[in-house]
């Protein structure tokens, strides 16, 4: 679930060939430019331009090509800065987006204009999801521009190797949803298959469990049995404090679904890391 994006994308014609060739009837689209925080505040004109290209030239392709069905992927960091919480799939274009991320933010927040304007114009059933941070195997452990918690695990994986101090960028106070991407990838599958809505849905869990980067730090430390020294070094950015997302629209359709306890799901993520680490993106 979690992948970099294919060349071909980035191409409208690459693009169209590819659907030529292959004739899908369902699509998910996962390519994006993506990255973390601070890749994010050096880039954010790269992020607005490589994502709106792919963006268009994947859902044209789908409608020209046929596809019946395309989720796309949106993320909860495209909401506006400032708003109340919890956040639902109604506020997504209610104010601007934190300034951090904002070419990432629009380009996103353009996939749900997309999918609308197709459904009314051509009837196309195109639609998005909106996941909290994912995490899990395979991800990109790249401590400069990856996600905030596989690059914990590879800061911590490092500094366990060196004897030296875990250094945290930023305070440890803001809080985040974190999904396991098995559970994401289920959750997926069952929009493919019976979502009817062309309006997004968040794929969180509940508010209950959001947690700060600190205690994400705590989860991995004890899952790679660290027993140095924790920093965190104030003098990085933060980020946006919090960004906590309503799942009722997701529990209103699937009450009985289990995730991952958060834990359970960090150990699992840290045992590939540690088994698979010569390989592993980073």
């Amino acid at each position: 679930m979690i992948s970099p994006p294919p060349p071909p994308a980035r191409s409208a014609a690459e693009t169209k060939a590819l659907f030529e060739k292959h004739k899908p009837t369902h699509v998910v689209h996962l390519a994006a430019m993506v990255g973390g925080l601070f890749k994010n505040i050096r880039c954010n004109l790269d992020f607005w331009r490589r994502n709106v290209h792919i963006n268009d030239n994947v859902l044209h392709s789908a409608y020209e090509c046929g596809v019946q069905k395309v989720v796309s992927c949106l993320s909860t960091c495209i909401f506006p800065d400032k708003t109340t919480y919890p956040i639902d799939e109604t506020m997504i274009h209610n104010g601007p987006p934190h300034s951090s991320n904002f070419g990432y933010s629009y380009a996103k927040r353009m996939i749900d204009v997309q999918n609308r304007g197709y459904f009314e114009q051509h009837g196309c059933r195109f639609t998005a999801v909106i996941p909290t941070n994912i995490f899990g195997p395979h991800d990109n452990f790249n401590i400069e521009d990856g996600h905030v918690l596989p690059g914990l695990i590879h800061k911590v994986y490092l500094a366990k190797q060196t004897g030296s101090a875990l250094t945290v960028w930023g305070t440890g106070k803001p809080r985040r949803q974190f999904i396991y991407s098995l559970d994401l990838a289920r959750l997926f599958l069952w929009v493919l298959r019976e979502y009817e809505e062309v309006e997004p849905i968040i794929l969180s869990v509940g508010e209950e469990d959001e947690v700060s980067i600190k205690e994400a730090a705590d989860a991995i430390v004890e899952a790679m049995d660290f027993r140095g020294e924790l920093i965190f070094d104030t003098t990085k950015a933060d980020g946006q404090f919090k960004k906590t997302a309503s799942n009722a629209k997701l529990r209103r359709y699937l009450p009985g679904f289990q995730f991952t306890p958060f834990r359970q799901a960090v150990q699992e993520t840290c045992a590939w890391f540690r088994a698979n680490y010569a390989s592993a993106r980073k």
